[in-house]
């Protein structure tokens, strides 16, 4: 029995309530059972960056070193592997491409990106699972899919340049679009919704702790006074709200001046950094020993995320001084990266989407106590 490519039952976010979607009937790995497996933008360019049409898929961010990381955990008998965040399917197509007998689930909550990637992919339907869901549910789509444990994982966070270039979706602050801002458009609330609903402090608060915005209150209190009279529904009339809002010598420097808050809203539409804190932690639970998590973040909020995580499972947790480290603190984690790697200054130069990109991965080798 095979994997079938289309999209499985709604996977729906526990605690954030964001994702789900096509329904579709539950179907389970054709592998056999492997003892192991007990399963100008709202940010900062580079995002899931891939562009192009089906027929003209462009490379995903970092791509080889993606591939490099993997390679150990991908090849093997029975090997299954989550694209946590597939987009537009180049890191899984690429993946499959190169390693015949791998399997791979592929998690996304925007139906068109899932849609795109079915397309893609469709070479490789029989060793694929799509999911239409936020990758905080990755232990109800593993138990859904029948996978106990995973030999990796795969998480490039963000807007996909799919999004970012679509008008109707209302990431981009350089067009005049309606304020939309979902990853998932079936479900939520949007970016107007926040504007125009969130009290002063709110919205402060908002575009201080996401947008790391010095001028957070100055912009807050100048979109309740604007929406006394008129509802704030474009992504243009935002984007002056906030050039008008902060200094004149702000305006100069440090490029479109909307950038922090549209950032912000993003992530709070989207429930961003909540996401990613239940996910982490999910993710290395569901790697069996050996398996390996690779991580690609564009903005410092995420990358901070992933960094804390990381030495958290990389750390002794036993006092200092102890002749023996008892094997409950001992590390689950080994870092495969020295810090935060980027993309090289060719690969920016291709592709000017991979300039924010950090990427980080790390090693399960010990199961917890």
């Amino acid at each position: 029995m095979s994997w079938p490519l289309p999209t499985t039952p709604e996977i729906t976010s526990p605690v954030s309530g964001v994702g789900g979607g096509d329904q579709a009937t539950h179907h389970h790995s054709s592998h056999p059972h492997d003892p192991r497996k007990d399963v100008m933008s709202t940010g900062s360019p580079g995002q899931h960056a891939e562009r192009g049409s089906d027929s003209q898929p462009h490379v995903p961010v970092l791509l080889d070193r993606v591939l490099e990381l993997l390679e150990p955990v991908a090849g093997g008998a029975g090997a299954v592997l989550v694209d946590a965040t597939v987009g537009l399917g180049g890191h899984t197509e690429a993946l499959l491409s190169r390693h015949p007998e791998l399997q791979m689930i592929a998690i996304d909550r925007d139906p068109a990106a899932l849609a795109h990637s079915e397309r893609r992919l469709a070479a490789h339907r029989d060793r694929v699972r799509l999911v239409h869901g936020v990758y905080d549910t990755l232990p109800q789509v593993l138990s859904a899919a029948g996978v106990e444990r995973v030999d990796g994982v795969l998480f490039d966070l963000g807007v996909s340049s799919m999004q970012l270039d679509d008008d109707e979706r209302g990431f981009a602050y350089s067009r005049d679009t309606a304020l939309d801002m979902r990853m998932d458009p079936t479900r939520g609330r949007s970016a107007a919704d926040v504007v125009n609903d969130y009290s002063a402090a709110d919205l402060a608060r908002v575009l201080r702790e996401y947008g790391e915005e010095r001028f957070a209150r100055r912009i807050a209190d100048a979109i309740v006074r604007e929406r006394r009279s008129t509802p704030v529904t474009s992504s243009a009339r935002l984007a002056e709200l906030v050039r008008q809002a902060v200094p004149a010598a702000t305006r100069r420097t440090g490029g479109n001046p909307a950038k922090r808050t549209f950032q912000a809203l993003r992530i709070e539409v989207n429930d961003e950094l909540g996401v990613l804190e239940r996910a982490l932690p999910a993710a290395v639970t569901a790697l069996r020993v050996g398996g390996r998590l690779v991580v690609l973040a564009y903005q410092s909020l995420e990358d901070r995320i992933v960094k804390r995580t990381f030495a958290a499972g990389a750390a002794v947790t036993a006092p200092a001084g102890l002749p023996v480290v008892p094997e409950h603190a001992q590390p689950q984690l080994r870092l495969l990266t020295r810090g935060a790697e980027q993309a090289s200054e060719a690969e920016i130069a291709a592709n000017p989407r991979a300039a924010s990109v950090r990427l980080r991965a790390a090693e399960r080798i010990r199961d917890a106590a």
